[in-house]
């Protein structure tokens, strides 16, 4: 198990719950902006958010921004350490570095010094395309030893300057290389892991790849805290990393089960399953509440999936019959498919 790392209100390690992050697309400096972002990611379900300080006028948002949040902010710092001091002076939860293009040893030994005096955890983040030139040159390319040894000798570089509240993170835009790196940092470390595949592309893509590296670790129990990343609007991340957590069953919420159609279907289950679950999205679930709702083409398999969930329906010709805990309640119209199933999942949730 790993080490617990408090980040804000937020603990991860140790056996908590795998934490959801993501990272605002705004210009730091412009606070009104980042402040939107970062409070519609909170509202979607985000739990740590990141954002870019690649400016002096971006380190200067972060007491507004501390000051009208409610979730823990990290710092993204690329090649200017002097901006990380800054973020630590400013009172940020947490700093994020990539060892790859900070520089020196001694910039290191200077954030360390910094964060340790004022009990600010930094992630290490590793990535791919920003790998050091002489892993590079020993490994040939961003292989998941490259990215593990990587990761190990800065993590080495802070425990030195004597700053061990350290969160690992190795990511690849290619998925098995994350996924093998991930699982070596795994074996070698009780640092607490941030999972990612870096670089996936538009929303569809994005989540498969996501879904694919991030989950397959999940399952193997390796992983503290995920973001999603997403050529899309951060808030698409928060709803991908929550479908990933619930498939691998490591979180509440309610999961629609859905067939997927064939010729035996005669409700117009695609349509009312894209609305269910668009009403399903708006919800707000009590913490540690799991609700399975089957929405069933047919009697093949409909009756059998219907049974195993809280409550659901498998649909016949022009009509369904419902189910509530395996027992069957009685019949419904096709028109009715979704105002009762809606009305059941509400019940269940009080």
């Amino acid at each position: 198990m790993s080490n617990i790392v408090k980040i804000g209100n937020v603990a991860i390690g140790g056996g908590n719950p795998v934490a959801i992050q993501s990272m605002t697309n705004t210009h730091t400096a412009d606070k009104e902006a980042t402040l939107a972002q970062i409070l519609a990611l909170e509202q979607a379900g985000c739990q740590i958010v990141r954002f870019t300080v690649n400016t002096e006028e971006a380190a200067e948002s972060i007491p507004y921004l501390l000051k009208h949040t409610h979730i823990p902010l990290v710092a993204d710092i690329h090649f200017d350490y002097r901006l990380a001091l800054k973020a630590a002076e400013y009172g940020i939860h947490k700093i994020r570095i990539n060892p790859g293009n900070i520089g020196s040893v001694e910039r290191i030994r200077e954030v360390a010094r910094v964060c340790n005096q004022k009990n600010i955890p930094v992630r290490i983040g590793i990535n791919g395309g920003s790998l050091e030139k002489e892993l590079l040159a020993k490994y040939g390319s961003p292989t998941p030893e490259a990215l593990c040894e990587s990761a190990l000798k800065a993590a080495r570089e802070f425990e030195e300057a004597g700053l061990s509240n350290l969160v690992l993170s190795v990511k690849s835009s290619s998925v098995p290389n994350m996924i093998g790196a991930n699982r070596l940092l795994a074996q070698q470390c009780d640092y607490p892991l941030h999972l990612g595949v870096t670089e996936t592309g538009t929303k569809r893509g994005g989540t498969v790849k996501s879904a694919v590296g991030i989950g397959a670790l999940l399952c193997d129990g390796i992983g503290d805290t995920m973001r999603v990343s997403l050529t899309a609007d951060p808030v698409e991340e928060i709803y991908a990393a929550k479908e990933i957590l619930r498939a691998c069953g490591l979180s509440g919420g309610v999961n629609l089960i859905s067939c997927p159609t064939c010729g035996r279907t005669e409700v117009d289950l695609i349509r009312y399953a894209e609305e269910l679950q668009s009403k399903i999205d708006t919800l707000t679930v009590p913490a540690g509440k799991k609700l399975n709702v089957a929405l069933m083409g047919c009697v093949v398999n409909g009756p059998g999936e219907a049974r195993e969930a809280d409550v659901g329906v498998a649909g016949g010709k022009g009509e369904a019959v419902l189910f509530r805990k395996g027992e069957i309640v009685g019949k419904i119209s096709e028109e009715q498919i979704v105002p009762v199933l809606w009305e059941e999942i509400n019940r269940l949730l009080k």
